[in-house]
């Protein structure tokens, strides 16, 4: 293995961005989707997780204002997970927030993604709200400071 990570701003190159929504649709299934949504946003934010030119792990995220900044998606390939790969890729994306001068950085997470919550909460977000989605499913709304 050697696993590398990048930060890409706005759309990675199209072999890049195809392997972002491969594992995103192992993951939830609804790449077309997430395709769409990419295209409709100015700034994005990738943080990648490559195997040797695999993109093995993501998170993606952009901008609410100057100072606070939307974790929004975020998965890794079954095969390796309990790595401490989302976590490298949170340290990375939170290291570059800085760097650009957010100091608080928000997500949204349900109680079906437990691993996702619990990582969040070691790593310093707070829960700060919840609510129903238009399907009824509880969100959990995060946030931490990253000075």
């Amino acid at each position: 293995m050697n696993i590398t990570s990048e930060n890409i701003v706005n759309i990675p190159e199209q072999p890049i961005l195809e392997g972002v929504l491969l594992l995103h649709d192992s993951i939830f299934g609804d790449a077309d989707k997430l395709a769409g949504k990419i295209k409709k946003r100015q700034y994005l934010l990738f943080t990648l997780a490559f195997d040797l030119g695999t993109v093995i792990g993501y998170k993606i995220g952009y901008p609410v204002d100057e100072k606070k900044f939307y974790s929004w998606l975020g998965g890794v390939s079954t095969d390796y997970r309990n790595m401490g790969i989302a976590s490298a890729l949170m340290q990375h994306q939170h290291v570059y927030l800085r760097e650009k001068g957010y100091d608080r950085v928000q997500t949204k997470t349900m109680n079906r993604w437990r691993s996702m919550l619990l990582l969040n909460i070691k790593t310093g977000f707070d829960i700060t709200d919840t609510y129903l989605d238009k399907k009824g499913e509880l969100k959990i709304v995060l946030e931490k400071e990253l000075s």
